[in-house]
């Protein structure tokens, strides 16, 4: 679907709200898009939106700030100021509603553009299907939910195949979805089969739901004495519950025995 086509659907509008010192973001629905405390704008404040961040694990520690950070879907942007702020990152946002836009430059502290800092009004799925930016990303963080955030508005296997196009060898991918249904597993499956299920990893579900899969393009996962390593070195720098994540993440295999456990009614 083109950018003109897309833009031709009614896109709900961006809306605030605000409790116990946390803003929020709304797209016209009770259902929370993003957040920001206010006394703490870089911190990150969502926990899924913490895990999304999981993706340092699989970057060697000199390469961690380097490079280009890429997100599709720009939410209340708490991941592009950590990026863009705190990790002092090239970063490029695509973000189709307009309007998200506006909010979060007048309410959520979105810095206008920059030498470092380009916000795209644009469809995600163009952007990563341009073959011109080809192996141009070091890290790409994938949020794409509408107002009903009833599933991944880009979930297919040629998506994630132009994300895996987009990343240079050694960049990682990080992307919500929900995982407490089978829908989760199919969305896993597509992104194993763009980047290989042995470079493909998922952390636990939040209590609301959201799962977190991360995957490396073209290199092997650490073994978990590097990733632990790596993971105290995360908490240290950047005061993010890495170890946490270290202690959730599971490979295709097991993520399935999860979820089948789960429709039984089981718990682990």
């Amino acid at each position: 679907m083109s950018t003109q086509s897309a833009r031709k659907i009614e896109l709900a509008p961006a809306t605030v709200s605000e409790h116990d010192g946390v803003r929020y973001l709304h797209l016209g629905t009770p259902w929370v898009q993003g957040a920001m405390r206010l006394r703490k704008p870089q911190t990150l404040e969502l926990e899924y939106i913490q895990r999304m961040m999981a993706w340092m694990l699989l970057r060697p520690e000199a390469q961690l700030s380097r490079g280009h950070a890429v997100q599709l879907g720009l939410g209340a942007g708490a991941i592009t100021r950590f990026c863009h702020g705190t990790m002092r990152m090239k970063t490029t946002v695509v973000e189709l509603n307009n309007s998200v836009i506006g909010v979060c430059r007048a309410f959520f502290h979105l810095p206008h553009d920059s030498a470092r800092l380009k916000i795209i009004e644009g469809n995600a799925a163009e952007y990563a299907a341009d073959a011109a930016r080809a192996d141009t990303v070091e890290v790409l963080c994938v949020d794409l939910y509408d107002h009903d955030a009833a599933s991944p508005v880009l979930d297919s296997t040629a998506f994630y195949r132009d994300c895996h196009r987009l990343l240079s060898d050694g960049g990682v991918m990080s992307v919500n979805l929900f995982g407490r249904d089978a829908s989760f597993l199919r969305s896993a499956k597509r992104i194993a089969a763009a980047f290989g299920a042995d470079r493909v990893r998922s952390l636990q579900p939040t209590k609301e739901g959201n799962t977190i899969v991360i995957a490396v393009k073209n290199a092997e996962v650490p073994d978990r004495e590097t990733l632990a390593a790596r993971a105290q070195n995360v908490e240290e720098r950047f005061k993010l519950p890495a170890r946490k994540w270290l202690r959730m993440i599971r490979t295709l295999p097991e993520f399935e025995t999860a979820l089948a456990l789960a429709n039984a009614g089981t718990t682990e």
